[in-house]
Formats: C-alpha cells, sequence, structure tokens
C-alpha cells in the first residue's frame, strides 16, 4: 500500500510551480508565429555558419585567377539553371577580385553572428551591472551613472559609433566595441527599471531581515525577474548590432578587406550596382534575412513573455 501511494503520489510531486509556469512560457511561445519563423531562419543561419567548410565550395578568400578560367565581377553561373557546363559554377558569380561570391556570403553568416551575440552580450553585462548598482543604491550613484547614459543616449548611436571607431582606429574588433558601447545605456534602463519595481517587494525585505547581504539580494533576488526584459531586448538589439555593424563596415571604419563581411563586401562594390549588381544584392538579401529573423524572435518572444498575456493564461 506504501508503495501503491508514492506511484499515485510522484506525478504531482513532479507538477512542481516552476515547471508549469515553464510549460505555460513554453506553449506561450510555440502559439507566436513570430517567434517560430524567426526561429526557423536563425537555426538555418547557425547551421549555414557552422557548417561553412562544407557548404562553400571555395576558400572565401582564394583568388580564383590562373586557377579557372573566369573573368572579374562574373554574372552567376548555375549549371541546373542553363549555364555551359564548361564553365565553372559560381552560384553567385564573383567579385572584383575574381573570388567565389557563394563562399563568401556563406562565411559571412559567421562574422554577423558572432558580431550580434559578443557585441549585445557585452553591451547587457554592462549594462546589467551600471543599471543593477544603480537601482538598488540610489542616490548619488544613481544620479552619476544614470546622467552618464544620458550622456550616450544624447548622441545617434551610430554617429558616436564612428566616433569611438575613429578614435581607436578602423578595425573589425573596434567596431564591435563601438557598437556594443553605444548598446549599453538600453539595457542599463531597463534593469534600473526592474529594478527600482522590484527592490521593495516583500520577499526582498525577507531577504533583508534574513541578514542577505546586498550584493546577495541584487544578483540572487532581483535580477532573475530581470531577464525576460533583458531576453526581448537582446534578441532585438542583436539585429540592430548587426545592421549597425555592418554600416560601419560599409563606410570602412569596420571588417577591412578581404574579410568576407557583409557590409564590408557591400563597400568595396557599391559602385556596381548597375554594371553588376549581384555584388550588391546578395550580401544586401543576407543583411536583410538575418536581421528580419531577430526582430521576427524578438517580436515573438516580447509577445509570449507580456506579463499581461500570461495572466490572461493564468486566468483562462
Amino acid at each position: 500500500m506504501a508503495d501503491a501511494t508514492l506511484s499515485l503520489n510522484e506525478p504531482l510531486a513532479a507538477d512542481t510551480p516552476s515547471n508549469s509556469l515553464a510549460r505555460q512560457t513554453l506553449r506561450r511561445i510555440f502559439r507566436q508565429r513570430n517567434a517560430i519563423v524567426g526561429a526557423v531562419m536563425l537555426a538555418a543561419l547557425v547551421i549555414m555558419a557552422t557548417f561553412a567548410p562544407l557548404i562553400a565550395p571555395y576558400d572565401p578568400l582564394k583568388v580564383l585567377i590562373g586557377v579557372e578560367e573566369v573573368e572579374k565581377r562574373a554574372s552567376p553561373c548555375i549549371h541546373l539553371l542553363g549555364c555551359p557546363a564548361d564553365q565553372p559554377q559560381h552560384l553567385m558569380g564573383t567579385d572584383g577580385n575574381v573570388r567565389d561570391m557563394f563562399s563568401r556570403v556563406v562565411y559571412g553568416s559567421r562574422y554577423s553572428l558572432i558580431i550580434g551575440f559578443v557585441t549585445i552580450g557585452f553591451a547587457i553585462i554592462v549594462g546589467t551591472v551600471i543599471g543593477g548598482v544603480a537601482g538598488y543604491l540610489g542616490g548619488w550613484v544613481d544620479l552619476i551613472l544614470m546622467r552618464l547614459m544620458d550622456i550616450l543616449l544624447a548622441f545617434p548611436a551610430l554617429l558616436l559609433a564612428i566616433a569611438i571607431v575613429a578614435v581607436l582606429g578602423p578595425g573589425l574588433i573596434n567596431a564591435m566595441l563601438a557598437i556594443g558601447i553605444v548598446s549599453i545605456p538600453a539595457y542599463a534602463r531597463i534593469v534600473r527599471a526592474s529594478v527600482l519595481s522590484a527592490r521593495e517587494e516583500d520577499y526582498v525585505e525577507a531577504s533583508r531581515a534574513l541578514g542577505a547581504g546586498p550584493l546577495h539580494i541584487l544578483f540572487r533576488r532581483i535580477m532573475p525577474n530581470v531577464l525576460t526584459p533583458l531576453i526581448v531586448q537582446g534578441t532585438l538589439g542583436i539585429a540592430t548590432a548587426i545592421i549597425e555593424t555592418a554600416a560601419l563596415s560599409f563606410l570602412g571604419f569596420g571588417a577591412q578587406p578581404p574579410t568576407p563581411e557583409w557590409g564590408s563586401m557591400l563597400g568595396t562594390e557599391r559602385n556596381q550596382l548597375f554594371s553588376a549588381p549581384h555584388l550588391v544584392i546578395f550580401p544586401g538579401i543576407a543583411i536583410t534575412i538575418t536581421v528580419l529573423a531577430f526582430n521576427l524572435l524578438g517580436d515573438g518572444l516580447r509577445d509570449a513573455l507580456d506579463p499581461r498575456l500570461a495572466r490572461g493564461d493564468v486566468s483562462a
């Protein structure tokens, strides 16, 4: 009888509130078509970036002069679509240095994903620390830190990034650092607002009464409640970071040739829009698809993690 009673009680014990909340959250995410479409597109980009050496038929930096009989800025040649079999196949043609465009676009996905995740990861970490300290301590600390964030917000993000790169010098690392710096205020403000609303909650007061220190309360009690807005803003911020870094590369402040970065590829061949449009169209499409994937995913997560929608699910 004891074993039977235990077996009957096991499903109830497994259905903890945290597991139930996680299942509800996943159900809301899977109901969002935007999130599903964005996640599928992002998964395809991650697969392409991961298996780039297997997908790309050529080395993205290899100049094909003397290797194949192909001209610079040659149009796409696809055998299945009628391109003569005696001509080498280049799915997206070749660029001005006779390099395979398809291989460069494929390898460019690696740079864009790394740029997005590293840049926004840096901004989230720094912004979380600044916003958390400012919101929890308040007073003159809050005043000084938030005024510094206001100074950064007073300048247009791209112009401030250009100024930072002009001081540090052109290069992909410096461009990523510049975009990360101009992105910090958004996350600092989100964290500060969440901390201000949570620091007077009963569970925080209970932790203080039990003798918990400020760091323990801030990072173990308050910060977990900040994750939801950070996840949503971070997903949308990755798309912004990718397009802003591409803009810096387009202007010559970011990735330098021959790095197969989409913005740099656009900048190098920007004057060939009418004579060789494939050199501009394909990198532009790649940037558009990547930014669209993150925007769709971010919009879907925002709708799924909206507290008002969560209350509606619970009441239903």
